[in-house]
């Protein structure tokens, strides 16, 4: 992309953020960012199809740059306290940004969206950990996680983190045991036939 280009998409997005931070996407129209942007509307179509995938192209931008600032996403099922709170760390460095990209009708996707990718990041990694167990694993923390941290997030967070690590490091734990007896089960089995 060249420079002119890059100017152009920084001016868009600087236009999208103010206005989505003054008023809901669906409310936000192409006319009144290119306006905003000091652009024609046709420019815009050059770089977005509409307003839906210009939001969807910076919350994957804000989720990608959140996932890559984490030391390794796949140690959710190996250190979980280490991963939630590298997580806590990077949302709170984009909480701004967050807010205003996850509010309105967009304020429950940030969890899916970081579900997904975090799925595909780690099973992209890890293909034979792509099986039910670990997708509910996953799903479960992730989701889990970040519904208690939004209920409590205005008290002691601290104490909400070590509530969320010990609770995920609980489940860890009891995955890890239930697999070590089915494999033992296994191995009963073999050596029974």
């Amino acid at each position: 992309m060249d420079l002119r280009q890059q100017r152009t998409r920084r001016s868009i997005v600087n236009a999208f953020l103010t206005l989505r931070s003054e008023k809901p996407l669906e409310k936000i129209t192409v006319r009144e960012l290119a306006d905003k942007a000091v652009i024609h509307k046709a420019t815009f179509y050059l770089h977005y199809h509409d307003i839906y995938e210009l939001s969807e192209s910076l919350e994957t931008e804000v989720i990608d740059d959140i996932l890559h600032g984490l030391s390794d996403p796949a140690m959710l099922l190996t250190d979980a306290d280490r991963f939630n709170e590298e997580l806590y760390c990077l949302l709170m460095a984009n909480e701004s940004l967050l807010s205003i990209l996850f509010s309105d009708s967009r304020a429950g996707m940030l969890a899916a969206r970081l579900e997904t990718r975090l799925k595909d990041y780690i099973f992209s990694r890890h293909e034979a950990w792509n099986t039910l167990e670990i997708n509910v694993i996953l799903t479960y923390l992730i989701q889990g996680a970040y519904c208690a941290y939004m209920q409590y997030r205005d008290t002691d967070s601290k104490e909400v983190l070590r509530m969320i690590n010990k609770m995920a490091s609980s489940v860890l734990r009891r995955y890890t045991e239930s697999l070590a007896e089915s494999q033992n089960e296994v191995q009963e089995n073999k050596i029974c036939s």
